[in-house]
């Protein structure tokens, strides 16, 4: 089977399920590390992926062959799903001028990660907060949770960043500039560790809307790769012919989308034994 074709179907059957999407739509890329083709662990299937936070539900997917292509992959991902309305997140890697101008052109918002491969934006960026003057100019929010055996502090800077805007006039829309600041301290031993991570935004400088955007980011993380890894095996997974490794991929997503939409106080790992032993369960997700 053609895994283009499987894709299209794919993200349109996603947009025939009725959902509005809203909120945040987090792009990132998973690497099938079963799939691979080599000894030395190269030529596995990777993937870039679109997973709406809210709506708890994968997009689209576009198949690269590493995960330096994502470059390439975002835009024609983005072609894919209907962002209008709905806010885009990616890591540093997608943080291309290309991308946010694509993102706007669509409707859409951005909150894009920067470092060092942005050059002067990410050094603007990170010497603004810097500065002792600027202070007055940017908007403060702070936050502490506990877990995992640590104290976690977070301050969110957030500014106005037309100034940067034009002395850096290729990005589409550049609004805000945010600083997130992470203080962890060790419950057991004290130890402390700090993090300052920076990122461009087309939304205002507001610093707890903005904070909310980036940790829905992780939720490509801990619900989409987590889960297709632990319910479904996903990097265990050594089927690696043709066109095989692609297509039971985007299988996957369908079932996973699929098993989202009940709404059985379940596990997706008891919806899947559910539906295998229980004819009239199994119709019922595939009716979703």
């Amino acid at each position: 089977m053609n895994p283009r074709q499987l894709e299209i179907a794919f993200s349109g059957w996603v947009a025939d399920l009725g959902e509005r999407i809203r909120g945040v739509i987090a792009i990132d890329g998973k690497t099938l590390r079963g799939s691979k083709r080599n000894v030395d662990g190269t030529g596995a299937l990777h993937l870039v992926q679109a997973y709406a936070h809210e709506a708890g539900l994968v997009l689209a997917s576009c198949a690269t062959q590493a995960k330096s292509n994502e470059i390439t992959a975002i835009p024609e991902l983005l072609e894919m799903i209907d962002i209008h309305g709905a806010i885009v997140t990616i890591d540093a890697m997608g943080t291309q001028t290309e991308i946010a101008s694509a993102i706007i052109k669509r409707g859409g918002d951005y909150v894009l990660a920067l470092k060092g491969n942005q050059g002067s934006l990410h050094e603007d960026a990170a010497l603004w907060f810097a500065d002792p003057g600027m202070a007055k100019a940017r908007q403060v929010h702070t936050s502490v949770e506990a877990g995992h055996g640590r104290i976690e502090e977070r301050t969110i800077f957030a500014g106005d960043a037309r100034w940067l805007a034009e002395r850096h006039a290729a990005w589409a829309k550049l609004t805000s500039i945010v600083a997130i600041t992470s203080k962890r301290t060790n419950k057991k031993s004290g130890a402390v560790s700090c993090e300052t991570r920076y990122y461009i935004s087309s939304l205002l400088p507001d610093p707890q809307a903005l904070a909310a955007a980036i940790r829905a980011h992780w939720s490509i993380e801990n619900n989409l790769r987590w889960t297709l890894d632990v319910a479904f095996n996903e990097d265990q997974c050594r089927i690696r012919k043709d066109h095989a490794p692609q297509n039971l991929a985007n299988i996957r997503r369908f079932a996973l989308n699929m098993l989202k939409k009940d709404t059985s106080k379940m596990s997706i790992k008891r919806k899947r034994f559910k539906a295998m032993i229980n004819p009239k369960y199994r119709s019922q997700i595939l009716a979703c």
